[in-house]
């Protein structure tokens, strides 16, 4: 698109750096919406009321017992959760020491989260083992723990859920020591090179698993017939396995709990996955990166429950593809860089095209889609006229229309989904008239105007959007005029007005009455230190983005002292 004023495609956009992911926006990276593990560690919590609020008298304890640490030899007297509390906060704060560590022996631990903590190994292990049948979960992800100090787990007989990623200490030896772990139901090994398909085998004893976690294990081809008596299996993981072919989905095509089946980057074909057609259970399917074309539509057809489907990067084309008609319930589908211009989805509520090949006629097939909610378009070759075949869409809630040719002209062809809630035109064919064409979408929350060229003029079209709570307009055509017509949006919690190089002090005056603002970016603008009073009325902010201004870090760090606590992401920082 060009432009200086174009947001880079392959740069993180850095204006909001504690924003969550909003519903119905989805990342570039197709692999990212799939359902990702997270460690056992606790996260750190701010105490209710939010920052600055007062800590609870108990927090106040452990905060000193972890300050004193040192005074202490053991907590075994101490009830349970509190010596949980205390252990969890020592882990958070990178407190734990080899000598620390000791007073919680005995303690009744249920939980010990030490994923990535550094210099854990064979020597904590005792410590660990000695909770007993009290201890529920484990995650050792990135230590030295070697076989010998997995052994020690043996009397934790209640253990549930055992996560050891990216540990490079542990033989397949090693593996047959957790085969006794008879009540696990939830096991990761994530890229660890010493589980092969022999060593699989002691995993055919865990009937109570319900989730495995093979990710990155590099040569497992043939071990999938050791968890054919897995009944309870609900997920199982092998992304990235490359070892893995058509042979393996057939040793597991009897697991018919399974909800759930990561296989992207595997080497499956369209005859592997004829293996899963019993799967009636199956919900989420990642095949992403996978060898197969739009025959394996055929078989994936027979997997009733299936809802989320991904198939980004896979050899699809338009043959084949009328065999989604038969995927009656699914609701979300990935087809990011693919050629598809076919598709009979009646059930389909999301649908991401991003960078696909489609243009205004294979839009045509979308016509249908009555539930759609979620429709991604982002770097299509669909411009103004294939919008017609949106205009039916009366359930849409989220349309990106990012990167495409579309116009202001085409913009009157969606000018009636009054369901809008979000709306991406980060398009340079954008202009004022465009903005005018769409003011009855009075339910927009989150309207994108990035690189779109919306001038003063245009900008007074923005009364008509009472319920915005996400704006960004950063085409470089606002002046401190058009500032104006954004001081009456008091639901904005997040505002990008970066890149108008005319915007000065009064802008951020103007802005000053709009109090639920979380974010704000006005880089690339004349603001200077003055203009930083304005601010203080925005207790909620806690991100703003004054880059490439008058405005020295010294200043905001003052003004984040004096009158806005909240404040934890600044640039210039």
């Amino acid at each position: 698109m060009g432009g200086i004023c174009s947001r880079k495609r392959d740069q993180p956009v850095i204006e909001d750096e504690v924003r969550s992911v909003e519903a119905g926006r989805y990342g570039k990276s197709s692999s990212s919406k799939w359902l990702r593990n997270s460690s056992f560690r606790p996260a750190v919590e701010l105490p209710p009321g939010g920052a600055g609020a007062c800590p609870s008298l108990l927090e106040l304890c452990i905060r000193k017992i972890c300050q004193d640490i040192d005074k202490y030899s053991s907590f075994s007297m101490l009830p349970r959760d509190l010596s949980q509390q205390i252990f969890n906060e020592l882990v958070c704060s990178n407190s734990l020491t080899d000598v620390s560590l000791e007073a919680f022996r005995d303690c009744a631990l249920e939980d010990i989260g030490l994923g990535e903590y550094p210099d854990v190994k064979d020597s904590w292990m005792s410590v660990i083992s000695s909770q007993g049948s009290y201890l529920l979960s484990v995650d050792l992800s990135g230590s030295e723990v070697t076989d010998s100090g997995l052994a020690l787990l043996k009397g934790c007989s209640n253990l549930q859920a055992l996560t050891y990623n990216y540990c490079d200490y542990v033989s397949e030896q090693g593996l047959k020591l957790i085969s006794g772990l008879s009540n696990l139901t939830s096991l990761s090994f994530k890229r660890s090179d010493a589980i092969g398909a022999e060593g699989m085998s002691a995993f055919s004893g865990l009937l109570n698993l319900e989730k495995l976690d093979l990710e990155r294990c590099s040569d497992i081809h043939g071990g999938f017939v050791h968890l054919k008596g897995l009944k309870k299996l609900k997920s199982l993981n092998v992304r990235c396995c490359r070892s893995i072919t058509d042979s393996d989905l057939k040793a597991i095509s009897g697991l018919t709990e399974l909800n759930e089946l990561q296989l992207s980057n595997c080497n499956i074909t369209d005859f592997g996955i004829s293996y899963l057609k019993g799967l009636h259970r199956l919900r989420m399917l990642n095949l992403e990166g996978c060898n197969v074309t739009g025959s394996c539509l055929q078989s994936i057809s027979a997997l009733v429950a299936l809802a989320y489907l991904n198939l980004d990067r896979c050899d699809l084309s338009d043959e084949g593809c009328d065999k989604f008609s038969g995927l009656k319930n699914l609701k979300v589908l990935s087809l990011g860089f693919n050629n598809i211009t076919d598709a009979c989805l009646t059930k389909l509520e999301s649908l991401n095209l991003d960078s696909c090949k489609i243009g205004d006629e294979g839009l045509a097939n979308l016509e249908g889609l009555s539930i759609l909610k979620n429709l991604e378009l982002s770097d299509t070759e669909v411009g103004s006229n294939g919008l017609r075949h949106l205009s039916g869409l009366k359930n849409l809630e989220n349309l990106n229309l990012s990167f495409t040719p579309v116009t202001d002209s085409g913009l009157k062809r969606i000018s009636g989904l009054t369901s809008l809630k979000s709306l991406n035109l980060d398009s340079r064919q954008i202009t004022d008239d465009g903005l005018a064409v769409i003011t009855s979408l009075t339910g927009l929350t989150h309207l994108d105007l990035f690189g779109a060229h919306i001038s003063d003029s245009g900008a007074s079209c923005l009364k008509y959007f009472k319920n915005l709570q996400s704006l960004e307009i950063c085409g470089g055509g606002l002046t401190d005029a058009g500032v104006k017509n954004i001081k009456d949006l008091t639901r904005l919690t997040r505002l990008n007005i970066s890149q108008n190089c005319n915007l000065t002090d009064n802008s951020l005056e103007l802005i000053s009455g709009l109090t639920a603002l979380v974010s704000l970016n006005a880089s690339n603008s004349r603001i200077t230190n003055d203009g930083l009073q304005h601010l203080k009325p925005l207790k909620n902010l806690r991100a703003l983005n004054l880059e490439s201004c008058k405005v020295t870090a010294s200043e905001i760090m003052k003004l984040q002292s004096d009158a806005m606590p909240n404040l934890v992401s600044f640039r210039p920082e």
